[in-house]
């Protein structure tokens, strides 16, 4: 016999998901690491060596996009976007959840889109086998990947943070401090 999860409990696939958004903020964090690494030896052959390079900056600039694209489920995971908290800290409890429900809804929305032109800018680059246009000639499916790859992940991410939503067991438009000048004790 099953008992049903108590009101309060993470089910198992949000719970998944964020440990999923988690290790990808790991994933993006290294990359950052490891762009940072190469940006100094490039700067070492450069300057010290004073020899030419020819990947290095491709490479940078692939792994920031990477890690960018890997990092969105992490920081939505953390709550990190950018937001206005002015609107949502003066509304009552219920129409802040009505407005985060509408804010996760648009923002899927335009996640499937990304998903969906991603998938298929990443379709042509590996069918046509592009490839930079560069000595190193990197294989452009590798970075297009990155767009929908992330952009699902980030949906996913979104997903559960709705279902948390939806099922009352989250709100993630609810206020965690309100400041003084929004309370009646500290306003005039």
């Amino acid at each position: 016999m099953t008992h049903p999860a108590p009101p309060g409990a993470v089910p198992v696939p949000v719970r998944a998901m964020r440990r999923i958004s988690e290790f990808c903020g790991v994933i993006a964090s290294l990359m950052i690491l490891l762009s940072v690494f190469i940006t100094c030896q490039m700067i070492f052959v450069r300057l010290i060596l004073n020899q030419s390079t020819f990947w290095q900056t491709e490479a940078v600039i692939y792994l920031v996009i990477a890690a960018t694209l890997l990092g969105l489920c992490y920081v939505q995971r953390l709550r990190g976007h950018v937001g206005v908290d002015l609107v949502p800290g003066l509304m009552p409890p219920g129409a802040r959840r009505v407005l985060a429900l509408f804010v996760l809804a648009m923002t899927l929305l335009m996640a499937g889109v990304m998903i969906y032109h991603g998938f298929d800018t990443f379709h042509l680059a590996w069918s046509r086998n592009w490839k930079s246009e560069t000595v190193w000639a990197f294989p452009l499916w590798i970075p297009y990947g990155m767009v929908p790859l992330g952009f699902a992940l980030f949906f996913l991410q979104l997903a559960a943070d709705l279902w948390m939503t939806i099922t009352g067991r989250d709100n993630p438009l609810a206020p965690s401090i309100v400041p003084d000048v929004l309370t009646e004790e500290g306003g005039h």
